[in-house]
């Protein structure tokens, strides 16, 4: 089995700033759109919390990229690029996990940090064309950003089991409490014998449990292959965004 650790949503690059926690639950920002995306922000619902999010930047009227999303218990996701020819060269298919964490702020004091909001289980994968025919396919619920627009021929979707966090509790936190420095994680002590891709360097480690989780990427794979403990935190943090409040 491989955790795939996800990259969504608003970030101070993308949209301007973090997505917010309200009323004790995570709401991740889809980024704005920029490759003909029709769903707005208004169409999700959150036409007043992109503004404030953005400082005014993103309104109501603004096309977003939905991605991942998420209904009754499913997800699909988009990728394409380097970001998807990573995944494949890694071999991330049926059974594998997606944890999406994003950039958020702390309700009251506005403190940046990264936390996980949601989750998805692989059932199928490949091309919009490919997966329309897999047995495992659901429909989306609205118009997914990557079945329209004009992307580079390794365009793929993602389907599976999937849910966002009904809470914003510590459990789902990554950065480090007090840490400025929002890409300051906290992570699992089986994590530094298998370094997810990316964060592997030594000079990441500052020991342990503490990584450092800078730079510029999308998704970071941990193969975990069928060592106990790592699935053992993998079914925690899946319980935990499971969770009713």
């Amino acid at each position: 089995m491989k955790i795939v650790f996800s990259r969504k949503g608003f970030d101070t690059k993308f949209g301007g700033g973090p997505s917010p926690i309200i009323e004790g639950r995570p709401v991740s920002l889809p980024i704005p759109g920029s490759n003909g995306e029709t769903t707005t922000y208004a169409e999700r619902g959150l036409a007043g919390v992109v503004a404030l999010a953005s400082r005014g930047k993103h309104g109501g009227e603004t096309a977003c990229h939905d991605d991942p999303m998420f209904a009754d218990g499913k997800c699909w996701l988009g990728q394409v690029g380097a970001a998807q020819g990573h995944l494949r060269n890694k071999g991330i298919g049926s059974g594998d996990v997606f944890v999406f964490f994003g950039l958020y702020a702390e309700p009251g004091t506005g403190e940046k940090h990264h936390r996980v909001f949601g989750y998805m289980q692989v059932e199928a994968t490949g091309s919009p064309q490919e997966i329309a025919r897999d047995k495992a396919w659901l429909a989306p619920p609205r118009p997914h950003p990557h079945f329209h627009g004009e992307w580079h021929r390794n365009n793929a979707v993602w389907f599976g089991k999937g849910q966002t966090a009904r809470n914003a509790g510590q459990e789902l936190r990554l950065t480090l409490p007090g840490e400025t420095r929002w890409s300051r994680w906290r992570v699992p002590d089986w994590m530094h014998a298998r370094r997810p891709s990316y964060l592997a360097g030594d000079w990441r480690w500052i020991d342990r449990r503490t990584l450092d989780a800078r730079g510029v990427w999308q998704e970071a794979v941990c193969d975990i292959g069928k060592a106990e403990k790592p699935r053992r935190w993998l079914d925690g943090i899946i319980a935990e965004i499971e969770r009713e409040v």
